[in-house]
């Protein structure tokens, strides 16, 4: 809670399922799970749905938030970043890329912190001009499942100021960084290398992160509380 009582006002990106079934009706619907929002009234945030839109409407919706997460989800398409689809990439998600791209423009444009989470942060390597690995084998074992592994924070960075030691993390991705986006520096590696947090280099453009992992899948809700000081700060609440 922030000091004034004023819970800040956290953004979250949706799914966007074309048939989805409960009850007697099967209907399109904008999902969330609800590990995202619990995560961020844990933290101190009142969490705000925010499905696929028209990107023209990206900047409208962040002027009217505190703070921006990102979620996970499907792989990005390859002809974002310039890349042939490999056979093992998922059926692209059109709507959803142009909207969260625009958010995370936005975001980037006017100091809102922001958050990637998963396919977040690979779609703000994207967003940035940097490529993704579009298969990696051992982050992603039993289909439904996620697994754990450790993550090394980088010294020095915005990372490692909310979660200084190695941390094991619940992941499943199939998925990663490759080339870095301008700006960008790798804040925490897994053991194998791969890249498992990004953020701007020397602290600038604003709180701005990237963890490759599920936060809201765990109990460690420090990744999720830096962002809500820093919409608290930001919006000087």
């Amino acid at each position: 809670m922030t000091t004034t009582g004023r819970r800040p006002l956290i953004g979250v990106s949706t799914y966007l399922e074309s048939s989805t079934r409960w009850g007697a009706w099967d209907l399109p619907a904008a999902l969330l799970p609800t590990g995202y929002p619990r995560l961020v009234q844990r933290a101190g945030g009142i969490a705000a749905m925010l499905p696929p839109d028209d990107p023209a409407h990206a900047a409208a919706a962040v002027a009217r938030l505190d703070g921006v997460v990102i979620a996970g989800g499907p792989d990005v398409d390859p002809a974002r970043y310039g890349a042939e689809r490999d056979p093992r990439t998922g059926p692209p998600a059109e709507a959803r890329d142009a909207w969260e791209l625009a958010l995370i423009d936005a975001a980037l444009a006017t100091g809102t912190p922001l958050l990637g989470i998963c396919r977040g942060m690979q779609l703000l390597n994207v967003a940035l001009g940097g490529t993704l690995l579009q298969h990696i084998d051992g982050h992603a074992t039993t289909p439904g499942a996620f697994g754990h592994h450790g993550v090394k924070p980088v010294p020095g960075t915005r990372y490692e100021e909310a979660a200084p030691e190695e941390t094991s993390v619940p992941t499943f991705h199939h998925q990663a960084v490759d080339r870095l986006g301008k700006g960008l520096v790798a804040s925490a590696y897994a053991a194998d290398g791969t890249v498992e947090a990004v953020e701007p280099g020397g602290f600038g453009a604003g709180w701005v992160l990237g963890v490759q992992w599920h936060p809201e899948m765990g109990e460690d809700s420090r990744v999720m509380g830096a962002l809500v000081r820093a919409a608290s700060a930001s919006a000087g609440v």
